[in-house]
């Protein structure tokens, strides 16, 4: 992955100030539209996907419109010379627009496409001479464990890490399939039972994100968000210090309670986290659940999610 310095193409740049302006005017929040305000290099990159293939199709869109108000204005009914010309069956310019403008179309577009397809692979590390924070994300009904085996600890809807270093989330479910998204710093990455998942990102200034499940997972769908905190260094050590300090323990037994569905679950810290938690439950879904969870999964059995 490209590193966070890495600017956006100008002519992109201008197409996203039009889009933005326009929002404006009628009275848009960049708030409810985070991918057209992005917060890391990824989310960026994927701003630009969108506006450049967005860009691309207005090259058949713009003429539609400006031909059919043409038509209507010239072959109104109180003109006095239509200069009616309907035979075209013959035209080699026509049939040279019609096939080969959608075919230039479609090869830039797919070319696009390829090449983001690569640079945006979510298990691609972001390039930072920053350590990188290794976090792992439990799908829960309906809430979103996050357990940080750098420290020691695990929070319930809330997701902390510095700004401007890399984060790596390796994710699973222990129910249904679920997505997470961060619109303002990454694309979505869908988990399942018995499978890991793996997204990079980063975040280029401090700041709260909305991050929440989007795949429809049953009643408490709605509520199952968190927020994602990019903090600065001396913060994140501050915030990683208080949730070292709580008294919840995140044995099997209160991992048991937690996985109990619930909605609009608060926010939770727990200290003291079952060692190969993440492990045990990828491994209750797999056929070699009578091995010990006591030990660190072989990452060769474990069945990668099609991204």
């Amino acid at each position: 992955m490209n590193s966070q310095k890495k600017k956006s193409h100008p002519g992109i740049t201008r197409t996203a100030s039009v889009l933005v302006g326009t929002c404006a005017l009628a009275g848009c929040s960049l708030v409810n539209v985070p991918m057209l305000d992005p917060k890391g290099p990824v989310a960026l990159a994927e701003r630009d996907l969108l506006l450049g293939a967005s860009a691309i199709m207005l090259i058949v869109v713009l003429p539609v419109f400006v031909m059919t108000f043409w038509v209507v204005y010239r072959y109104r009914a109180s003109t006095h010379n239509p200069n009616y010309q309907p035979d075209w069956d013959r035209s080699r310019l026509i049939e040279a627009v019609i096939w080969l403008v959608p075919a230039a179309i479609v090869i830039a577009i797919g070319s696009m496409v390829w090449t983001y397809s690569h640079k945006l692979d979510p298990y691609r590390p972001i390039e930072s001479d920053q350590p990188t924070l290794n976090v792992q994300v439990i799908a829960l009904d309906w809430k979103w464990l996050f357990i940080y085996p750098q420290h020691n600890i695990a929070t319930v809807n809330e997701l902390a890490f510095p700004a401007n270093a890399p984060v790596r989330l390796v994710l699973t479910s222990d129910t249904v399939m679920n997505s997470l998204s961060i619109p303002a710093l990454t694309g979505q990455i869908y988990v399942m039972a018995g499978m890991q998942t793996e997204l990079n990102f980063l975040a280029s200034e401090e700041g709260t994100f909305a991050g929440r499940n989007v795949q429809y997972s049953g009643a408490g769908f709605s509520d199952q968000t968190f927020a994602a905190k990019a903090l600065s260094r001396q913060d994140f050590e501050s915030w990683v210090n208080s949730a070292q300090k709580s008294a919840k323990a995140l044995d099997a037994g209160a991992y048991k309670m937690l996985a109990v569905p619930s909605t609009a679950n608060p926010v939770a810290f727990y200290s003291n986290v079952e060692p190969y938690l993440f492990e045990t439950v990828i491994r209750k879904y797999m056929h070699d659940h009578t091995a010990s969870s006591q030990q660190p999964i072989d990452q060769s059995s474990v069945v990668h999610h099609v991204r």
